[in-house]
């Protein structure tokens, strides 16, 4: 069989069907590029990471093949033999795009000039999500409905195949210790999220509390394609530093989707699927003027819950978890993704059907595959920290924010990490002071005795000593271990030491250095033990 592409989206796609034709009943695949995209930067590179056989595509419009397959639709692809079988690369079928339909009332996908050449269909097979479909291709292009098939949404039905792997998923993101999980989408063009909003990655990541949520970046690969991932990456810098995570356009949103708590997007495919896998979903930006009227996407755009990006972001985000019902958003996201737990199997009968008699169909449903660990790119990750909290006894609860450079003063007292430096004004006014790495330059003792005389306003100086315990002195000289001791049951604790640090600061503000502590960040508790010299934990 061959395999069409006609950009990343669609390669991405396809390679979610394929597994569908079974190479132990001898199928062999190729791919070819079908040239004419805007968006087809880096596809060549990405086909070949495949290590499939790419064919030039003309070569590939000379020679026979059992089947074709393609995730987008263009009549120039009425030269590759039959038969041939267009599929949708996102959610259905939803934009108004002059551009490849030549109207301004069709849906890209469902429009003459994409599927007919001279009065004649040209795929042999139009697959669609949903059956509310077939009545957009009814009006847009009645002669192409008898070659319609709902076959449902098989990326979706493999998101929710996937679900049971949504811990393993979380922690590549940092989704662990309590921390949230929120998914920040755009879509492509003047509408999208990005475009409308660009600020919004940085600013959410600095407004959002380190140790209770972790923001994760995913755009469309048009936006790549566009921009280049030299581009992305000078666009998006301070906000990786700052801890965001981009996720990679060739893989990682659909395990990004099953990890998160909430979606933050516009009217893009992976905002609606989100929605779909019933996550808490705000929409921050919205292009109804370039969506079918008609179609599931417009409804979602002016029915979905907004995220004001110039208010204060925290509180809405916890405010839509408290207000989140997943049942509200259905009506909307089921008019798009049909067939739910079937496409799999619908797909692979059917492209057994057009194969023939030369090959079985296998006996049992597909099962499908589990996604790649998700790898997301992160910057140098925030060294200088904005703290609050308080003491009430042994318990302390603090907040803690990435530094941002453009706000006036401190919110609190500023804590900062070993890469931070001792020059910068953060650092030579830090209260709090750490080394994470156990195994630095210098022993630990050391590194603390030199951070004091480098550092004139230092309160507290902690040495990671592993991950969960630490070498901690303060302003007078005491020096003393603290480690997070693991619960009955419980697996072995995480303590970062510039929280650590961070809490006995605040926690000498009212006492001495206590032998016991309680970390509270949000909802999560850590206990601590502090012991002097000499006294074996």
């Amino acid at each position: 069989m061959l395999g069409v592409v006609r950009n990343l989206t669609s390669a991405t796609r396809l390679l979610d069907v394929l597994p569908l034709l079974r190479a132990e009943d001898g199928i062999t695949v190729s791919f070819t590029v079908n040239p004419g995209s805007t968006f087809d930067g880096g596809l060549a590179d990405y086909l070949a990471h495949q290590r499939g056989t790419v064919l030039p595509w003309r070569e590939a419009t000379r020679r026979r093949f059992d089947l074709v397959v393609a995730c987008a639709v263009n009549r120039s692809m009425r030269r590759l033999s039959r038969p041939l079988v267009v599929l949708p690369h996102g959610v259905g079928y939803n934009r108004l795009t002059r551009r490849s339909t030549g109207d301004a009332t069709s849906s890209a996908g469902l429009s003459p000039r994409e599927l007919l050449h001279r009065g004649r269909v040209v795929p042999d097979v139009i697959g669609l999500s949903h059956e509310e479909q077939l009545d957009r291709l009814a009006v847009s292009c009645p002669p192409a409905l008898p070659h319609a098939r709902v076959v449902g949404d098989p990326c979706f039905d493999r998101m929710r195949a996937n679900l049971d792997w949504r811990d393993h998923f979380r922690e590549p993101f940092g989704a662990t210790g309590g921390r949230r999980l929120v998914v920040l989408n755009s879509t492509w063009g003047p509408h999208s999220l990005i475009r409308r909003h660009p600020e919004l990655p940085e600013r959410l990541v600095r407004a959002l509390p380190v140790d209770e949520y972790v923001v994760a970046l995913v755009l469309h690969p048009n936006i790549w394609s566009d921009d280049t991932p030299f581009g992305v990456d000078r666009r998006l810098r301070h906000a990786l530093d700052a801890g965001l995570r981009l996720v990679s356009p060739e893989r990682g949103w659909q395990a990004a989707l099953i990890a998160a708590d909430v979606v933050v997007g516009d009217t893009g495919s992976v905002t609606f699927y989100g929605a779909g896998l019933e996550r808490a979903t705000l929409l921050a930006a919205s292009g109804e003027a370039e969506l079918d009227p008609r179609s599931p996407m417009h409804a979602f755009g002016t029915s979905a819950p907004r995220l004001d990006p110039g208010g204060d972001l925290l509180d809405q985000l916890r405010a839509a978890e408290r207000a989140h019902q997943a049942e509200v958003l259905r009506p909307v996201t089921g008019q798009a993704l049909g067939l739910t737990d079937r496409s799999a199997a619908v797909l692979q009968r059917l492209f057994y059907e057009l194969l023939g008699e030369r090959v079985r169909p296998p006996a049992d449903d597909p099962r499908p595959a589990r996604y790649p660990d998700p790898t997301p790119a992160t910057g140098a990750g925030p060294t200088a920290f904005d703290v609050v909290g308080r003491a009430e006894g042994e318990t302390v609860g603090l907040t803690r924010h990435p530094v941002d450079p453009a706000r006036a003063g401190a919110r609190g007292f500023f804590a900062v990490t070993a890469e931070e430096g001792t020059r910068s004004a953060v650092a030579q006014t830090a209260e709090v002071a750490a080394r994470r790495q156990p195994r630095g330059e210098l022993p630990p003792e050391r590194w603390l005795e030199r951070r004091f005389a480098q550092q004139p306003w230092l309160s507290v100086a902690v040495a990671a000593l592993g991950e969960s315990r630490h070498l901690l002195r303060l302003r007078d000289g005491t020096v003393a271990e603290a480690h997070a001791p693991r619960g009955w049951g419980a697996p072995e604790p995480v303590l970062d030491p510039v929280l650590l640090g961070a809490a006995v600061h605040l926690a000498l503000e009212t006492g001495d250095l206590p032998e016991r502590l309680t970390i509270r960040t949000g909802t999560t508790e850590t206990r601590v033990r502090v012991l002097p010299p000499g006294v074996d934990r």
